[in-house]
Order: structure tokens, then sequence, then C-alpha cells
């Protein structure tokens, strides 16, 4: 596995160099960011605990990687790193896993009720609904073009100005 440095700079605000390599990986698949940390720390002379894979990025059936890399000068200016790419960079077992904040514990489900008992509370309420629902539809007046809209305005006609003739609907083709 071979790699080249396509683009590097210094950031020396946040006490860091930013690198842009390309991890070329014939015959095998992408490399982990375990792999990758380890060859800039090593092309680049630092800790390994100073050296933070951003992203590795390959087109698919590519056998070339893209990964952004940023080497920190020292231990303090590495605590800026959030704690997420952190946890990216030790192996998978010793990462740290989401912890969920459980709310307070469900209540149980209400038990089971007989069947019996749901149709004869199923029944009546069908009944109440009927009956609210058709004085309902009594209560509205019939829509006609009589009728004002609610707001108070009355729609104009979609008619041209006065004076001038309506425009003709197309011209003829030739």
């Amino acid at each position: 596995m071979s790699f080249e440095v396509v683009e590097e700079h210094t950031n020396n605000l946040l006490g860091r160099r930013e690198a842009k390599l390309v991890v070329h990986h014939e015959g095998a698949g992408t490399p982990d960011r375990l792999t990758v940390r380890k060859l800039a720390s090593e092309h680049f002379k630092a800790p390994v605990d100073r050296v933070f894979v951003k992203s590795i990025a390959t087109r698919t059936g590519g056998s070339s990687a893209t990964c952004m890399v940023e080497i920190y000068t020292d231990e303090k200016s590495a605590d800026i790193v959030p704690a997420y790419l952190k946890n990216r960079m030790l192996p998978k077992d010793q990462r740290v896993a989401k912890v969920k904040k459980e709310a307070e514990p469900k209540p149980a489900p209400p038990a089971p009720k007989p069947a019996a008992e749901k149709k004869a509370e199923a029944k009546p309420a069908e009944k109440k609904e009927e009956a609210k629902a058709a004085p309902a539809k009594e209560a509205k007046p019939p829509a006609g073009k009589e009728a004002k809209p609610a707001g108070g305005k009355e729609e104009k006609p979609a008619a041209t100005k006065e004076g001038k003739p309506a425009k003709a609907e197309s011209k003829p083709k030739t």
C-alpha cells in the first residue's frame, strides 16, 4: 500500500498541519482509519495520538482513496478535536457506544378486555358519531353563485380592462 501527499498546508491559528493524501490500495479494500493514521504519522514524523483522519473517500470501483488528515503540533492543540472524531480513531473493540438517555419507564399497557366488552363499547360510540355528523351537514347552507365569500370581498371577473378587446387565442400557423 502506497500513498502520496497531494496538498499540505500549515494552520498556525489552530496549531496543526492539514494534508490531503491519496492512498493507493490495489487489490485490497479501502484502508481503515487506523491504517491511514499510522501511515500519516510515519510520513510526517508525528506521534500517532496527534494524527486525526477526518475523512476517507473512494470512488466506486476505484483503487485509490482520498484522505483528509490533520496533524497537531502538541497535545494541548489536539484538544479541539471533537469527541466523536477521537472515538473513530480507536479500534472497534475500544470505541465508546452512544448512550441513549432513557426517559421515565413506560407504564405497562392496560390489560386486554374480553371481546364481548369491546363490542358493547364500540356500538354506542358509532351511534353517537353518526348523530353528531348528520346535523352538521344540514347546518351548512348550500353554496351558490349568490353567496358572498367569507372575507367580504367580491371576486372580480377575469375580463380585460374596459375599452380593450380580448386578445386572440393564438395565431394561425403558416
